[in-house]
């Protein structure tokens, strides 16, 4: 599979006095994509487990255009760059529109722990969830 897609809308109330989505809005609409991959499509795969904890251990947000809130769904490509044991990174590609074509407005990444919500500490990946990691994996050198 290679690239999962999400479709996310920015909200109105997401921009700033600038008249563009404000960074830290950004970073929710991320959070809404990451939502729909490993909770959502995670479920629909077997790997329901995803939903019980996972945690942003790293986050970097490279921004290079204002995205606008038009009322419009933008696009949100993701990939599995890296997975380990207890961890693996996922990269963004935000696309201005819906289209592949459409301007990248920004690039992120990602660091995820899976995280065990009852005992309050991080935890190991299951087969399940590897397995439907290893489907959307971007072809990079991860253990």
């Amino acid at each position: 599979m290679g690239v999962f897609v999400a479709e996310v809308r920015p909200r109105w109330s997401d921009m700033d006095a600038f008249g563009h989505v404000n960074h830290a809005n950004t970073v929710t609409l991320l959070e809404e994509a990451r939502i729909d991959l490993l909770f959502v499509e995670a479920s629909r795969h077997g790997a329901a487990g995803m939903a019980n904890g996972v945690v942003v251990a790293r986050l970097v947000v490279d921004y290079h255009a204002p995205l606008l809130a038009t009322g419009t769904t933008v696009r949100v490509e993701m990939s599995v760059r890296e997975m380990r044991n207890a961890a693996f990174t996922l990269d963004y590609t935000v696309h201005s529109g819906l289209s592949p074509s459409d301007p990248v407005v920004a690039t992120a990444e990602t660091m995820l722990v899976p995280y065990d919500m009852k005992l309050g500490r991080p935890r190991r990946l299951s087969e399940a969830e590897r397995d439907f990691l290893a489907a959307w994996r971007s072809g990079g050198n991860g253990a």
